[in-house]
């Protein structure tokens, strides 16, 4: 099934956004949300996961470990690009791989622990072939706007997802409780690597992977969420929310101004990530719009009206490989079948 041919009802959409509110928010309280039953819920789940058109997918927030947050540039000859952004996205540690501008460039994110690893990565493990004509690595330093809390998939009203929102996680100069320790345990990678192919998988499966009961698993889950190391992203092509045209700008800001750009734009919703990096540029976000035109207007329109913006660069985004989680198989030829009510 693919994207562009799909349309998304009421229902759907609004349990997108149900997932995006919480991604282990049980059916049956989506279901009181939305007003539909637990089985109508758990039925349109199961089609759109199916189709490989939608899943919930657990992320590191490296973030409150103290890891750094990267985005890669690689530009190529055209006859690797492709070959090259597959081998990358097979890579546990590297996520939203996108080729862009005519298919000669791949941007992808990574996280390092430490400076060995970052210059491990930079300097030795990433591709250095005669086909690879430049890489540069871009610090991300501040974010503005993350793809969790993009307003896109939004189609909920603010009272029902009032009853969906879990509690918030812990403010980041927080003291938070003795059990919410910020350091990885032994476990957890396993843990991690699970959700991270699919954010609902079932506590028994959990603990079957990891060695634990099932109420180990279900307090590590809720104390990573809490301590704001694990959260949970809806993985859902853009196009299936009607937004067919990405692309990644990358600005260059008077620096006085940076703050308040950065700001301004993180309001816009199209932005689905907004944040401070360094390199020649010092501000990349993603935009997210309707269509070619769309894209145009908020470029000459949105953004023009910026005026603390030096330079701006666009790089259209032609194919994602992999967003968050594991790598974005095609999914398997299916009927069409009769929508589910």
């Amino acid at each position: 099934m693919k994207s562009d041919t799909v349309t998304l009802d009421e229902v759907d959409r609004g349990l997108v956004h149900a997932l995006q509110i919480d991604g282990r928010a049980a059916f049956r309280a989506i279901g009181e949300a939305l007003g539909v039953s637990e089985n109508t819920v758990a039925r349109r789940y199961r089609r759109l996961r199916t189709a490989g058109l939608l899943r919930v997918v657990g992320t590191l927030n490296g973030a409150r470990l103290g890891y750094s947050a990267w985005t890669i540039r690689l530009r190529c000859t055209p006859d690797a690009a492709g070959s090259m952004a597959t081998a990358l996205a097979k890579r546990n540690d590297i996520s939203f791989v996108h080729l862009l501008s005519g298919g000669t460039e791949i941007s992808f994110s990574t996280q390092t622990r430490s400076s060995d690893e970052s210059d491990a990565l930079l300097l030795h493990q990433l591709p250095r072939t005669a086909r690879v004509t430049s890489v540069s690595a871009h610090l991300l330093l501040t974010h503005y706007a993350l793809p969790n809390n993009w307003a896109g998939p939004a189609w909920l009203t603010p009272e029902q997802a009032a009853l969906l929102t879990p509690p918030p996680a812990a403010d980041r100069d927080a003291e938070v409780d003795a059990d919410a320790s910020m350091d990885l345990r032994e476990g957890d990678r396993a843990l991690l690597e699970a959700l991270g192919r699919d954010g609902r998988a079932g506590y028994a499966e959990l603990a079957t992977v990891t060695g634990w009961s099932d109420a180990t698993v279900r307090r590590r889950i809720a104390t990573l969420r809490r301590a704001g190391v694990l959260i949970f992203l809806v993985d859902i092509p853009s196009a299936a929310l009607g937004f067919r045209a990405e692309a990644r700008l990358w600005m260059s800001v008077q620096p006085s101004q940076l703050t308040t750009v950065a700001t301004a734009m993180a309001g816009h919703p199209e932005a689905s990530l907004v944040a401070m990096t360094t390199g020649p540029t010092n501000l990349l976000a993603a935009v997210n719009c309707r269509d070619a035109q769309d894209l145009s207007r908020y470029l000459t329109e949105r953004i023009a009206s910026l005026d603390a913006i030096r330079t701006i660069e666009t790089a259209p985004v032609i194919r994602t490989l992999k967003r968050a989680g594991t790598l974005l198989l095609p999914p398997a030829p299916s009927r069409r079948t009769k929508r589910d009510t």
